[in-house]
């Protein structure tokens, strides 16, 4: 386990979502405020609170953003290129879990009721959860270890 990925993990020990997690530990490497990263990141937990994509997913795609997104207008190149890496980092991720959709990933829709139960009966925040930020975190460095810049 690599820096950023204990980071990453003793931020959500701490109470914070998995997005929040993978954020604010890239984005505070780039001169990112540490509040401003954890108040970003806030509304991508969970699915966006709807068990779509992974909090952890979205917060490495904002760190790739901040790092090699496209903000030129009609730079077709970087904005290409942005998307590739996004494209890159998504199929990694799917690769080593499965899917990057978070009630595919907890086997369970925290949107339901009766599925919330089962996650907190079961302790799947804090089993898969723990897994998806690290597995996100560690992806993350990998790629931008790299692809440098």
């Amino acid at each position: 386990m690599n820096d950023f990925e204990r980071t990453a993990l003793d931020y959500f020990e701490k109470g914070y979502n998995c997005s929040q997690a993978v954020f604010t530990t890239y984005a505070k490497t780039m001169g990112f405020d540490e509040g401003l990263a954890l108040r970003v990141a806030t509304q991508f937990g969970g699915g966006a609170r709807k068990g779509e994509m992974c909090g952890a997913v979205s917060g490495a795609l904002m760190v790739l953003g901040l790092k090699y997104g496209h903000d030129r207008f009609g730079d077709t190149d970087q904005k290409s290129r942005a998307y590739a890496i996004s494209e890159q980092f998504m199929d990694r991720f799917i690769a080593e879990n499965g899917s990057v959709v978070c009630r595919n990933l907890l086997g369970y829709d925290i949107c339901v009721p009766a599925d919330k139960l089962k996650i907190n009966e079961l302790g799947l925040f804090k089993t898969v959860c723990p897994k998806m930020i690290a597995s996100a975190a560690r992806i993350l460095g990998e790629m931008i270890e790299e692809i440098g810049e």
